[in-house]
């Protein structure tokens, strides 16, 4: 299995589990708008295979998107003919202009390691914004709701083929956690495979995004028990950047 089947797959199982790209897109869009009307361009951080880029290009006039993984970017691409898509790690990216709004969903943010690298992290979401712009960032799970030992699991098909997926989360120790993943999936091409793979989270408290918002240049707020019960962040920045 090799790593473009393993991002469709990704992509496939989030679809088939009853995530709902195209109503995340516009509540995501409808919070954005409230704090900043006219916003017309999006930049989507850690946009994975596109599943909210593909929507958000239909609500406004310019988007782009910025993944760390080149396997998601190639299953994004069929998605989104004319949409820049850019490699590139969310603490530190240098993009040509500047955009209404940044948005980074997926919990992709608690993939940095302290609170130096969130707050590096927000910083550079600023320089990417115009006067007045909009972040909008689902975290990771809070340190104070962290489940230690939480298992899951699902099992879909998708039309093309069936997967299972297992996982179970644990804490490792200054204030962190690693989710074990595992998959089978079975088509009639190949038969049954397996393949896991390892996600390693900071813990942050609540007020540790809100102090790191706050150093970054944000007005903060916080939406609570949306998002998978994850919430949302919304920070508008204040005045220009550098």
């Amino acid at each position: 299995m090799y790593g473009g089947e393993v991002a469709e797959i990704h992509d496939d199982l989030n679809s088939s589990r009853g995530k709902d790209y195209g109503s995340e897109a516009e509540y995501v869009t409808e919070v954005i708008r409230r704090h900043r009307p006219g916003a017309a361009s999006l930049l989507d951080v850690g946009c994975g295979a596109g599943g909210h880029l593909e929507h958000f290009a239909r609500l406004f006039d310019r988007v782009e998107g910025l993944e760390l993984s080149a396997d998601m970017l190639t299953a994004a691409r069929p998605k989104l003919p004319g949409v820049p898509l850019h490699l590139g790690d969310m603490r530190d990216f240098a993009l040509e202009g500047r955009f209404d709004t940044v948005v980074s969903l997926f919990g992709s943010v608690g993939h940095t390691r302290d609170e130096d690298e969130l707050r590096g992290t927000l910083e550079c979401f600023a320089r990417h914004l115009t006067p007045g712009g909009v972040v909008l960032v689902e975290p990771w799970w809070f340190l104070e709701r962290f489940i230690d030992g939480y298992v899951s699991g699902d099992v879909v098909e998708t039309g093309r083929r069936t997967i299972a997926r297992l996982s179970h989360t644990v804490g490792t120790g200054d204030a962190a956690s690693a989710m074990d993943v595992h998959f089978l999936v079975a088509d009639r091409e190949h038969g049954v495979r397996h393949f896991s793979e390892r996600y390693e989270h900071k813990l942050f408290r609540r007020d540790e995004y809100e102090s790191a918002f706050a150093a970054a240049g944000f007005e903060v707020s916080y939406v609570e028990d949306v998002q998978g019960g994850r919430g949302i962040f919304v920070g508008v920045v204040r005045g220009e950047q550098p």
